[in-house]
């Protein structure tokens, strides 16, 4: 096992994002009964919620960096941060959600510190014989899986693919011996500067950590063809994602793009429609529990990986999937 953990407590707005649940209940799980599991919170204006969220769910110890540079995304703020955490605490593995954030900041950590890198982790394997800890990820869009196994005596940094990890539990009240600590830093020079902040409107779930997600193709021809998506994705809680093919025709935002050059979602339910099924897109989606593809095209590529296929037009089949749920419900 790995004796000292320490995990990024990505935020936003906050809030916890589910995926440092999920690499703390991973951290909680190597470091077994003997580790020790430190947690970094990087805020501007307390993060005491947070923090008791975080002892609450196993954190032996919280570090907080409270800064007015952490107020908005600064990466140079943010490795500054993570860096004195890392001097702090000297882990032997450093976990990150494999986030926006988590992809920048992880390979600057680690090479500030001359510490290993394993990316986009997706699950993690225990030997019974040695306690030998292998990290697994996925290759070739899903097509070829590698282990990497954690080798002691230098840290690692590693990030964490959301939705693919148990997230930690609350632990009994009498249990809850983690403690709250200030984690003082030196702010350096700032290269970029945030002047303001748009935010979307629609309240979507982030893409990253939606159980269910509808994704709209070429095959959905316009922007307006989004909307049964949206009342599908709307009815099952879920989240609107696209096909580069569908952001570059201009249907919907560059934000909802899911792919090799976009979000690599991993949910319990992925619905593909109009979707053709390019290897650049299912390197973002083909890790998906479940997948159902809805397509005219008997041939399309994407019924190569969906569990479940449905050869139709998608303005027929997606209204009648919704109305059959809202009336399921009803």
């Amino acid at each position: 096992m790995i004796k000292t953990i320490l995990v990024f407590a990505e935020s936003r707005d906050g809030v916890l994002r589910r995926v440092a649940l999920e690499a703390l209940g991973a951290a909680r799980r190597l470091a077994g009964k003997d580790g020790a599991v430190h947690a970094v919170l990087a805020c501007s204006g307390g993060a005491a919620e947070e923090a008791a969220t975080l002892t609450a769910r196993g954190a032996d110890v919280v570090h907080i960096a409270d800064d007015p540079s952490l107020r908005a995304y600064a990466p140079e703020a943010y490795v500054a941060a993570l860096g004195a955490a890392m001097a702090a605490v000297r882990p032997d593995a450093f976990l990150l959600g494999h986030t926006a954030a988590g992809r920048e900041l992880a390979p600057r950590v680690a090479a500030a510190y001359g510490a290993g890198h394993i990316a986009d982790v997706t699950a993690i394997d225990v030997s019974h014989d040695g306690g030998d800890v292998g990290f697994i990820r996925p290759l070739y869009a899903g097509k070829a899986f590698e282990r990497r196994s954690f080798v002691p005596g230098h840290p690692w940094v590693i990030t964490v693919r959301p939705n693919n990890l148990p997230a930690a539990e609350p632990i009994d009240a009498a249990e809850r011996t983690g403690t709250v600590t200030a984690l003082p830093f030196t702010v350096p020079p700032l290269y970029t500067a945030v002047r303001g902040l748009v935010r979307r409107t629609g309240g979507q779930l982030d893409l990253a950590e939606a159980d269910v997600v509808v994704s709209g193709g070429r095959g959905v021809r316009s922007a307006a063809g989004f909307e049964p998506l949206h009342a599908l994705a709307a009815s099952l809680g879920g989240a609107v994602g696209a096909s580069r093919g569908a952001c570059d025709a201009g249907y919907c935002d560059y934000a909802l793009q899911i792919g090799q050059t976009g979000k690599v979602v991993t949910p319990q339910l992925y619905i593909a429609c109009g979707i053709s099924g390019a290897i650049q897109h299912l390197a973002g989606m083909s890790q998906s529990r479940v997948i159902v593809a809805i397509n005219k095209d008997p041939d399309a590529p994407i019924f190569g990986v969906a569990d479940y296929g449905i050869i139709g037009d998608l303005f027929e089949v997606v209204p009648l999937l919704t109305a059959e749920l809202q009336r399921v419900r009803s």
